[in-house]
């Protein structure tokens, strides 16, 4: 942890010195920000338009759980267990509505911090999670973080997503994926490319782009494969 730590304050040192940051937000900031909180209210459509997400958030929830995994040496699928992570993360949107806030997802970058530091105790996360919590209540401390500039978070974002990116990479080697089927280079290179060629798609006033549509294409394009597989119409089978 301490390295990227010392590689924001070097870059946050330098910025300052070039003159890019704002520091204006800082000091008309309260030191106490209590958040706006309000009360839920239920609208059916907004429920239904909502709903199809879960997929995408499911999908890229287990794509965090495969990575986690590998990357700490032990299967989160089967202990804890899928189906108490799942519940714990929708759980805590569930709580995240009542009291007036945005859903709560999993975030890959945690993922890139755990493989640079070697650091997995759930008790050292939770505490910084808790820490995280109650900093958010120091607004001055709020507004001198967000006014860390781009480049030094496009500078850290490399190195996470890139221990991410790699990450993935081992697990296609440890699983000996055979690439010397037309399927897996289909699907590896469609993947690939929705994920990081930045194109969108709208389906229902919800717009998936990124990850979230690299997870739904691969997911739609295993199923299509599946089904070719049942019907005999595709003789790219496993070798012996």
């Amino acid at each position: 942890m301490i390295p990227i730590l010392i590689a924001i304050i070097a870059g946050y040192v330098a910025a300052v010195i070039c003159g890019i940051v704002d520091f204006s937000s800082v000091s008309t900031a309260s030191w106490l920000a209590i958040p706006n909180f309000s009360a839920p209210k239920f609208k059916w459509e907004a429920i239904v338009i909502v709903l199809p997400v879960l997929l995408v958030i499911a999908s890229e929830h287990i794509g965090h759980q495969i990575v986690t995994s590998k990357i700490i040496g032990r299967d989160l699928l089967k202990e804890p267990g899928l189906h108490r992570s799942l519940f714990a993360d929708n759980f805590s949107t569930m709580i995240s509505g009542f009291i007036g806030s945005v859903p709560t997802t999993t975030y890959g970058e945690n993922i890139g911090v755990m493989a640079m530091t070697k650091v997995y105790s759930v008790y050292v996360i939770g505490g910084a999670a808790v820490l995280s919590i109650i900093c958010s209540f120091i607004g001055k401390l709020t507004m001198l973080i967000n006014s860390i500039p781009g480049p030094v978070i496009g500078g850290i974002s490399f190195l996470l997503y890139g221990m991410i990116g790699t990450s993935g990479i081992r697990i296609l080697v440890e699983e000996q994926v055979d690439y010397g089927r037309s399927r897996n280079m289909a699907m590896t290179s469609v993947i690939f490319v929705t994920g990081l060629s930045g194109i969108s798609v709208e389906f229902g006033g919800i717009q998936l782009s990124g990850m979230v549509l690299a997870c739904v294409t691969g997911m739609l394009m295993g199923l299509l494969f599946f089904v070719l597989d049942q019907l005999k119409l595709t003789n790219d089978r496993e070798a012996e």
